[in-house]
């Protein structure tokens, strides 16, 4: 998996936030950046520590994989 899906991944899985869920699912979508949400002061916690744990490399690839297959929106 790459860093930006795992990022989404973890944004999404780390609150019930509805704005955050729907952040992720855009980042995953690639309708938005990393660096547009780093912009946005209530994102950047989530990031940090999403951004560690993908660095970690502590994140079930699986998961991923579940939840890019459920949002990714794919276009013919």
């Amino acid at each position: 998996m790459d860093k930006v899906t795992c990022i989404a991944y973890l944004l999404y899985q780390s609150t019930t936030s509805q704005d955050i869920r729907e952040k992720a699912i855009q980042l995953l979508n690639g309708d938005v950046s990393i660096r547009e949400l780093k912009k946005n002061a209530s994102f950047q916690p989530h990031l940090v520590i999403a951004e560690s744990l993908v660095k970690q490399n502590k994140i079930d690839k699986y998961k991923v994989q579940i939840f890019a297959e459920e949002f990714m929106l794919i276009e013919v």
